[in-house]
């Protein structure tokens, strides 16, 4: 069964162009360390400090493997470095969801 983390982001809205870079820096990372990047999305019109990302894995330990592999990278924890150094993220929530099959 997939399993597709969606993850809600508030952002500090007037620090929007650092977590844009940091939604980038994912791009090449998450893959590389196992996760099916579906996407990250920018606020554009109306509610400006909400931002949203998509990655699915074959399974729940797929994903715990994946995150053990992502802090180990050096690009991974550089990333989580830039975000925590520069405080663009307030709040992150992470809810797991299964599509809905016939």
């Amino acid at each position: 069964m997939t399993v597709t983390v969606f993850i809600r982001y508030q952002l500090d809205p007037f620090k929007r162009a650092m977590f844009e870079q940091y939604s980038k820096n994912w791009l090449s990372i998450i893959p590389k360390c196992g996760g099916d990047l579906i996407g990250y999305w920018m606020p554009h019109e109306g509610t400006n400090n909400i931002a949203f990302a998509l990655i699915s894995f074959d399974s729940l330990a797929s994903y715990e493997s994946y995150r053990a592999r992502l802090r180990a990278d050096a690009d991974g924890s550089a990333n989580f470095g830039f975000a925590e150094e520069h405080k663009f993220i307030l709040a992150e929530e992470r809810t797991f969801l299964r599509k809905v099959v016939a």
